[in-house]
């Protein structure tokens, strides 16, 4: 459907790939891996038709219509939200107009000639047209809205009173109601619940019968959606068949018998070398000494790529605290509205959060998840209720607002010091470099990093400071699939309390082992790990 052969693209003095190809099969499904700043936005660009390569070729079919979601979401306004979705497919809407003009035209008196040329118009618009989905557009835009999580009630609503978040739904509905040949999604979960994500999974196996590139850090979502993956590194383009935990280990067993291959090479360049070095000033070895330097001169040299950079770290022993970290008494919250009125988040929440539990709070979106964290890390208070800390609990806070508020102008450096004030330059720059902010890249301000880069800097914040009760909210996001292992890792072997949302599952079961639902302004709580949880609630 689409084959890429020979490309090579370079930004300024940045090789990301040369001589490199790949295809993308009809009805293929494949997940687009590689390092920050390897070219996978590139890739999406080049087939998309919004960047050519240096060199190289990228064939696809005439009618080979390409849906791209990225993340970055153009300005929408003067529609509303299913009139957004629909507008995507403004080729297929004229056609139906068209087609409807031409129904028209053909019952009125018409020639043979003229009636012949009509009728192969018509044929050729209405063919286009179902091709383009065009009978079904509507109710298929009104499906994906839904699945997203913006239901009939919110179809009419304006797109700018929704929020940048949501807004990005509605740019993903876009590109899904196109219901396009070949679908490019980069990081489609990033601002999904469990229950849109699960959605999504169900639609692209069972709906979607186009071929399908993809980047996600979600290594559920990856492994569930694709069968092969296209892996971008050291300049190179590889394919491997296969979902994500399958080329994990296809990678690594072929970097071991490449690493193999680099030793027996190195080992016989050594013998050729040394006779070379030996016999150079004999001419009765002259022959043999110049033969093996035309050899030598001809072998490609097998080189080992580096190995990615990942976020290294571990938490700091944190101090003991009480056993009964926090208890909560009949909690309840309501936000106070522009009117006066009020909106009830939740309310009569109790429970008990115990020392080294690892807890996720889970729940539809706008459940109150987020302002349950907020509540139990003193960032709102209460309307009503209690919440009681226990002895000796230093409590971190994670949430996406806290990026938004580090200070811009200060640099990295300056941003972990003001957390660690005794501590000195070295250790600072040991712990800004376990996030790798390695050298003068700690001094670069905040004002010009990435999301995922803040999030880092967020992290790196909390890890300098004895913390024994972490309240995260949605850690993970902008992390990539290796810095999120790494961070699963770190807080498996944390000592002390954790309370988190996250909507990662492959995060959620690897590392809890209590569960509190909110679900309509209650809470119920589950004692057993996220797979105890799934359980009950798929079997109720």
């Amino acid at each position: 459907m689409i084959h890429a052969s020979n490309i090579a693209v370079q930004h300024g003095d940045q090789i990301l790939f040369r001589n490199s190809g790949f295809q993308i099969p009809p009805g293929s499904r494949t997940g687009l891996v590689g390092a920050n700043g390897s070219g996978k936005t590139t890739i999406f660009r080049l087939l998309a038709g919004l960047e050519r390569s240096d060199t190289g070729e990228i064939s696809k079919g005439k009618r080979t219509v390409v849906g791209y979601f990225s993340q970055n979401v153009y300005d929408m306004k003067g529609r509303s939200a299913l009139e957004e979705v629909v507008a995507v497919a403004e080729k297929v809407v004229s056609l139906g107009k068209e087609i409807k003009s031409m129904e028209k035209a053909m019952s009125e008196p018409l020639d043979d000639h003229e009636m012949t040329s009509l009728l192969e118009k018509y044929g050729v618009a209405v063919d286009a047209f179902e091709h383009g989905g065009g009978y079904d557009l509507e109710n298929r835009a009104q499906t994906v809205l839904t699945g997203l999580g913006i239901g009939p009630t919110d179809y009419g609503r304006s797109v700018e009173s929704f929020s940048g978040g949501w807004r990005m739904r509605i740019a993903l509905a876009r590109i899904l109601a196109l219901n396009p040949d070949v679908l490019l999604l980069d990081e489609p979960t990033n601002h999904l619940d469990i229950e849109s994500i699960l959605w999504l999974e169900e639609w692209l196996s069972q709906e979607f019968k186009g071929a399908l590139l993809m980047t996600s850090h979600d290594r559920d979502f990856m492994n569930r959606s694709v069968t092969r993956i296209v892996e971008l590194a050291n300049k190179t383009i590889t394919t491997y068949s296969g979902n994500y935990d399958f080329y994990l280990k296809e990678r690594e067993i072929r970097r071991e018998q490449l690493i193999a291959s680099h030793r027996r090479q190195q080992e016989m360049l050594a013998k050729d070398e040394a006779f070379i070095a030996r016999f150079a000033a004999r001419v009765s070895h002259a022959a043999q000494v110049q033969s093996r330097i035309k050899k030598l001169d001809k072998i490609e040299r097998i080189e080992i790529p580096a190995e990615e950079k990942v976020v290294r770290f571990q938490f700091n022993e944190p101090p003991r605290s009480g056993d009964d970290v926090v208890k909560i008494k009949n909690l309840k919250k309501e936000w106070t509205l522009s009117d006066g009125g009020g909106a009830l988040v939740f309310s009569g929440l109790s429970g008990l959060i115990r020392r080294q539990e690892k807890i996720a709070v889970v729940g539809i979106n706008g459940a109150g998840k987020s302002t349950f964290l907020k509540v139990l890390a003193g960032q709102t208070e209460p309307t009503d209720g209690e919440i009681v800390i226990g002895a000796n609990v230093n409590v971190g806070y994670f949430s996406q607002d806290a990026m938004e508020l580090l200070s811009l102008k200060k640099t990295i450096f300056e941003t972990v010091q003001e957390v660690m004030p005794l501590a000195t330059n070295g250790i600072i720059r040991s712990l800004c470099g376990a996030f790798l902010f390695q050298g003068e890249t700690a001094d670069k301000k905040i004002e010009t990093l990435s999301g995922g880069e803040k999030s880092r800097v967020v992290l790196a914040t909390l890890l300098g400071r004895p913390l024994n009760l972490l309240i995260l909210d949605e850690p993970t996001n902008h992390l990539d699939i290796q810095s999120r292992m790494i961070l699963l890792n770190a807080l498996q072997r944390f000592t002390g309390t954790v309370v988190m949302v996250s909507h990662d599952r492959h995060f959620l079961r690897s590392l809890v082992g209590r569960v509190f639902e909110i679900d309509h302004g209650r809470m119920q709580v589950f004692e057993g790990n996220y797979e105890y949880y799934l359980s009950k609630t798929t079997a109720s």
